[in-house]
């Protein structure tokens, strides 16, 4: 996902949006995304999930990075997408995703990241 405009820093980009599930319901839908190499769901709460692959936005497509130019932060229930610097118009939007899997994705952000996801 890349910007059109430029983004100040510490601004709110967009909320990750999807279904609250509880984290049991994420681990046997997670499975499945696993194996098709892709990442939907994220821990809200200790109980909360949000699978952005139901009802989610575009969000779900701001990819990892382990230099990135986005934050998240929690705010009342709500997982925000945040710059984490001044972004340029045109540049690609990226956050850590800190995931606490088993690690079965690659990272692609650089050549030679041995970063698993």
């Amino acid at each position: 996902m890349f910007t059109t405009t430029e983004i100040p820093k510490n601004k709110r980009i967009i909320d990750y949006a999807g279904e609250k599930i509880s984290n049991q319901e994420s681990l046997r839908r997670e499975r499945r995304y696993i194996e098709r190499g892709r990442i939907w769901c994220f821990k809200l709460t200790n109980r909360t999930v949000i699978d952005a692959a139901v009802g989610g936005n575009i969000a779900r497509f701001i990819n990892h990075s382990c230099r990135p130019n986005c934050y998240v932060r929690i705010e009342n229930g709500t997982i925000w997408i945040r710059a984490a610097r001044t972004i340029r118009r045109g540049e690609e939007l990226t956050y850590h995703y800190n995931t606490e899997g088993d690690g079965l994705i690659r990272c692609h952000c650089r050549p030679g990241c041995q970063t698993l996801l």
